[in-house]
């Protein structure tokens, strides 16, 4: 009987995406950009003028409320998307007001996972757009900037909690403080596994390890804890490493985890992040895919224990078309895009088999991972259904969910009540993800070719920075893969200099008069800590005379010798 209705619902999302015929043109997609800008404006000016400095706009009472950590969230969160619609002014104005007003060291207990992908995340991408945006940057810029001290600083409050045996964080963590003493150590999979892209990029700007080591212990870590059949569970004892909820799937909990797999792997080009991420993508096909719809089961057996829909899972089809996998990825989009036709907007939990939702799960918080989707699939495959879709989704939007002093949650979808909440993420991603719909030339798609469309960075200006390639964090805030390799050269390539330097300036010990070799006089490993990509202790030193290749202006001479790059 479910397989029934799996086959008779997803027949029914075909024909009805593929009635959708209408070819937008580049004057309609314009006209709706606009119409998005006005969205965006709306809410934001509601959270100005009655929240900040509050986390978050409470759009039907017209006043605000701290909810994720008492940071001015939502003007952290909304950053970078000033800049994605072309508003530099007031992207200066805020980069500088958030400096001035923003304080991590404050004693609030704030969720880690939280606050890595919308504080430490939004600081970062707004410190890699700082140049773009018309800021005045500092000198070996992306290494260094105010906005990237700010999220270091957010991020060290944060590391307190990956001090665990197993190295998995607990899930919150006191900014003043540290861990409570009484904090609970069961996590969701997400709390474990969503730090590669963010710690990874402060380690690779700033030169710190120290938050790359620690992101990949937890990955490696939680790895090591997947089922005999391949699957991981959506709680765990981070103590005990023990398996509290045992239900997998692709939805709450686990989600930001296969994401970041993916995600990782593209930006650190990092080939064993994305074989995890294969090894359980085959047994999510495998064991939780019914006809393109996505199932929860038991860990262990495989077995369905929830036959419903989240809505979070809507990410899937995106994350699928960044593989290659278009033709998976477009049939399950279609089954997610007539449930947002049913009830204009995605509930909560879905339940498959009633074609329902789910009782005291019938909310759509305006999330945006549908409209991810869209964005990442249109521009894989150039079909209109997905802008068509976009377009569903703005008017949806305006339509059941617009207040006077911005956007509210909707409480029911059944009967489009509303909740007094906007959360931050809507202009953080649900916003930015639909511009970036139907701007198909947007500097972030790397569809730009003139003047203007890539930036000099590093030390000497060596860099190429913005000219495509960037990564969306979990959060939607864009990173540029071409500022971790930028800054870590150049870390590498200091390190090389004072190991040089160090080695011909220190006499030897040796009571023979012969010199030591390298491997005698090699500095110890920086981190001995489990890594998935370098094994412990394979750092080496620089041979005694050697240099990377580089522009001549800045090569060097050690002891009168000249070293070229054949050297």
């Amino acid at each position: 009987m479910l397989l029934w209705t799996l086959l008779s619902v997803s027949l029914c999302a075909s024909l009805c995406c593929d009635a959708v015929g209408h070819q937008f043109t580049g004057e309609e997609m314009a006209g709706i950009r606009q119409r998005i800008k006005s969205m965006f404006y709306h809410a934001y000016n509601s959270y100005l003028d009655n929240a900040f400095p509050y986390d978050e706009l409470r759009p039907l009472t017209c006043d605000g409320q701290d909810t994720w950590g008492s940071f001015s969230l939502t003007l952290i969160d909304a950053l970078d998307t000033l800049l994605v619609l072309g508003n530099q002014t007031e992207f200066q104005r805020v980069a500088s007001l958030l400096q001035d007003t923003v304080d991590f060291d404050i004693d609030v207990n704030a969720s880690v996972f939280e606050t890595n992908i919308r504080v430490v995340g939004g600081l970062l991408s707004a410190h890699l757009l700082s140049s773009r945006a018309g800021l005045e940057v500092e000198p070996g810029w992306p290494c260094s900037g105010p906005l990237l001290r700010m999220a270091q600083d957010a991020a060290r409050k944060l590391l307190p909690a990956f001090q665990t045996p197993s190295g998995m964080p607990y899930g919150t963590v006191n900014l003043l403080y540290g861990v409570s003493p009484t904090e609970t150590p069961v996590t969701c999979t997400a709390g474990v596994g969503t730090f590669i892209l963010e710690f990874t990029t402060l380690s690779r700007l700033t030169g710190d390890q120290v938050f790359e080591n620690v992101a990949r212990r937890a990955l490696q870590a939680l790895w090591n804890t997947r089922s005999d059949i391949g699957l991981v569970g959506n709680h765990i004892n981070i103590q005990s490493q023990k398996w509290v909820a045992q239900d997998a799937g692709i939805g709450a909990g686990v989600d930001s985890y296969f994401e970041y797999l993916v995600k990782g792997a593209i930006m650190l080009q990092d080939e064993e992040l994305l074989n995890m991420f294969h090894d359980y993508d085959r047994a999510i096909q495998n064991y939780t895919r019914f006809d393109d719809w996505y199932l929860w089961v038991q860990m262990h057996k495989g077995t369905v224990t929830m036959p419903v829909f989240q809505s979070l899972e809507a990410f899937w089809p995106g994350l699928q078309s960044l593989l290659g996998n278009l033709d998976s990825a477009q049939r399950t989009f279609q089954n997610y895009y007539s449930v947002w036709r049913q009830l204009g907007g995605l509930p909560e939990f879905y339940s498959i088999p009633q074609g329902y939702t789910v009782d005291k799960r019938e909310g759509y918080p305006l999330r945006p991972e549908l409209i991810e989707s869209a964005m990442y699939l249109f521009r894989a495959t150039g079909d209109h259904t997905y802008l068509q879709f976009g377009l569903d989704a703005l008017e949806s939007i305006e339509r059941i969910s617009k207040t006077p002093c911005g956007y509210a949650s909707v409480k029911d979808l059944r009967d489009h009540m509303l909740d007094n909440r906007m959360e931050s993420f809507f202009l953080a991603e649900t916003v930015k993800y639909l511009f970036l719909l139907f701007d198909p030339a947007h500097f972030l798609h790397g569809g730009g070719e003139g003047e203007g469309d890539w930036e000099e960075g590093g030390e000497g200006g060596q860099c190429v920075l913005g000219a495509g390639g960037f990564i969306f964090n979990t959060e939607a805030h864009p990173l540029d893969p071409a500022a971790l390799y930028c800054c870590s050269r150049h870390a590498h390539e200091r390190q090389e200099l004072r190991d040089i330097l160090l080695n011909l300036s220190q006499p030897s010990e040796n009571t023979g008069g012969q010199s030591q070799s390298p491997e005698q006089t090699e500095s110890p490993p920086l981190d001995q800590s489990e890594s998935i990509a370098l094994k412990p202790g394979e750092r080496k030193a620089a041979p005694l005379l050697s240099c990377p290749v580089q522009p001549f202006s800045a090569r060097f001479a050690v002891l009168g010798q000249v070293f070229s790059d054949k050297t």
